[in-house]
């Protein structure tokens, strides 16, 4: 008779055994009613692995996941190669940081090829569960389910909306042996860190281009998931793997209405800092900023103050301008304009004749005007964060950075949509900043 046994409960391991056995377990509670122990499920790995190392006797049945004979078609690039045999070293627990365009999802399909199990497959768009599902089904002789856009089926290997796992996490907790998280940057989210808490699945795989978030949530990530097991950033990748790259950045001047809004929008937001004795050193210091403007009128009117500030940094005339000789030099190329503004987007889309893209456009639209930027009708398209994560873009070489949030995560991923594998043509991103305004220092602690 086993000295303890593991059984799934809602999104717990249910943990039955001596006292003295349970009492030192990692993460297990003793409910004193019940004379068990539980756990929470992503715990399990660990649970099993002391459970081992001391030589106690288990009856396991936590995981409702047979075994699949699954096998990749795939023939991995040697840094695709280093990053799985990195992430199986680590007992199959870690996140990947590799450029977009660099072929992560290929990395998954090897991982779910590798583990031989049940496996579910997390994402935050419709139209990344549309390209996994693909992927899957045109990959393996399995069962491929779907959660999310419209259709809720549990398949032997299921990709899912971020949304939908969340909402059945505890449900199919024992269901999977191995769970993917693609832009894993989204599980550091409060609600959807419960996906992974939730989980019972041993193997557990993150992929992302950018990983660190500057809430410090990705430290909550790792904990669930794994640290950083192989990164690699787009210089290291540029001119065998990804196209070879430069990013040249161009200064613009205020117009001076423009700058007068700046300025005096700008110094009601650090006037109020400096009298507050308030510090912006992080994320989360500007999370309790936010959080004191529901109760601080002048809090509130120094938010707002900021966003108008940024406005008007965003929206600069002469960026437009600008942006209308890169236009006439670059005829020829293929070229993609980001800004942060959806406003900005139509103003540029209406005075260029450009395609745009928002997040209102259509599903159907999008694919339309992409399709027709891949086959050349169109040459340029200009569009909002839409395009930065989770949409197949097309082949572009130039790419113009009109206005943005200055992130580090969002200046990767826009770059990324130029970097795809090509024939060596360079590619070309231009940065637009602001002189002597919060964007260009941001822009300048980013390089």
């Amino acid at each position: 008779m086993a000295d303890v046994t593991l059984r799934f409960e809602e999104g717990t391991v249910r943990v039955d055994g001596p006292e003295e056995v349970l009492a030192d377990l990692p993460g297990v509670e003793l409910d004193p009613r019940s004379g068990s122990g539980r756990a929470p499920a992503y715990r399990y790995a660990e649970l099993r692995g002391v459970l081992a190392d001391r030589g106690v006797s288990v009856d396991d049945g936590v995981l409702d996941s047979p075994g699949l004979d699954l096998a990749s078609a795939y023939e991995l690039r040697p840094y695709q190669r280093d990053a799985l045999e990195a992430w199986t070293d680590a007992d199959r627990r870690g996140v990947v940081e590799l450029p977009t365009g660099s072929g992560k999802t290929v990395i998954g399909l090897a991982a779910v090829a590798a583990v031989g199990a049940p496996a579910l497959v997390v994402v935050p768009t419709i139209d990344l569960l549309e390209q996994w599902h693909e992927e899957l089904a045109r990959e393996f002789d399995a069962d491929i389910g779907r959660l999310g856009g419209g259709k809720q089926r549990v398949g032997e290997v299921t990709v899912a909306t971020y949304d939908s796992a969340y909402l059945r996490a505890d449900e199919l907790g024992d269901r999977f042996g191995l769970v993917v998280f693609d832009e894993v940057h989204h599980l550091g989210g409060e609600g959807y860190r419960d996906i992974a808490r939730l989980l019972a699945a041993p193997a557990r795989l993150g992929l992302t281009a950018t990983f660190e978030r500057p809430d410090g949530a990705h430290e909550a990530v790792a904990e669930l998931l794994g640290p950083v097991v192989y990164r690699l950033s787009p210089e290291d990748l540029a001119g065998e793997h990804l196209a070879p790259y430069d990013i040249k950045r161009l200064e613009v001047e205020l117009t001076p209405g423009e700058r007068e809004r700046y300025e005096r929008y700008q110094g009601t937001f650090t006037d109020y800092l400096a009298s507050s004795n308030i510090q912006l050193r992080s994320g989360s210091d500007y999370q309790e900023l936010v959080k004191r403007s529901g109760t601080d009128p002048r809090a509130r009117e120094a938010l707002l103050a900021k966003q108008r500030a940024r406005e008007v940094v965003m929206t600069a005339r002469r960026k437009v301008d600008r942006l209308a000789d890169l236009l006439d030099r670059h005829r020829g190329d293929r070229v993609i304009v980001f800004t942060a503004s959806t406003d900005l987007v139509y103003r540029v889309s209406e005075r260029f004749l450009i395609p745009a893209i928002t997040h209102e456009t259509g599903t159907d639209e999008r694919r339309e005007i992409l399709e027709r930027f891949r086959s050349g009708t169109y040459s340029r398209v200009v569009t909002a964060n839409v395009l930065d994560e989770g949409v197949d873009v097309p082949d572009a070489n130039v790419g113009v950075l009109l206005a943005g949030s200055g992130s580090e995560r969002e200046f990767t991923q826009r770059l990324g949509r130029l970097l795809r594998p090509g024939d060596g043509e360079r590619a070309l991103l231009y940065e637009l900043v602001t002189v002597e305004t919060a964007e260009q220092r941001v822009a300048d602690r980013r390089r």
